[in-house]
């Protein structure tokens, strides 16, 4: 064990790096197996399936989904309506939806990953062996 108090906290730092990747890779080889990938509910174009990762709340970020690249994504949703043009407009034509690439501290990504393989291994048993 190291004496030094700073290698203790970079073993640490070490560790928690390892497992976020490992989650990533695991992650992205279990969404790959979600074919067809499911959407989010209430959206037009996009696809994805909340996160929810209890404590890691924040009022800074959106709502956070898992899309079918296997990455995390702060997805944002709305409708641009100008004024003047407001009876005239297609609401699908204006709806906006944008998936914010989710830049996470290794220790918030692995509350999210953890979360996200749940749902998808949750997902994959619901549908059955695949054929």
């Amino acid at each position: 064990m190291p004496d030094d108090p700073l290698e203790l906290k970079a073993d640490a730092d070490a560790v928690l790096d390892r497992a976020a990747e490992r989650l990533r890779r695991l992650l992205h080889a279990a969404t790959a197996r979600l074919d067809p990938f499911p959407p989010f509910p209430g959206a037009f174009f996009s696809f994805g399936i909340e996160i929810e990762a209890p404590g890691q709340e924040s009022h800074d970020r959106g709502c956070v989904v898992l899309a079918p690249d296997g990455e995390l994504y702060e997805l944002k949703m709305g409708q641009e309506v100008p004024a003047f043009e407001f009876e005239m407009a297609d609401p699908v034509a204006l709806r906006q939806e944008e998936l914010k690439p989710l830049e996470l501290h290794p220790r918030e990504y692995v509350a999210y990953a953890h979360c996200a393989l749940t749902k998808v291994v949750e997902l994959l048993l619901e549908r059955g062996p695949a054929e």
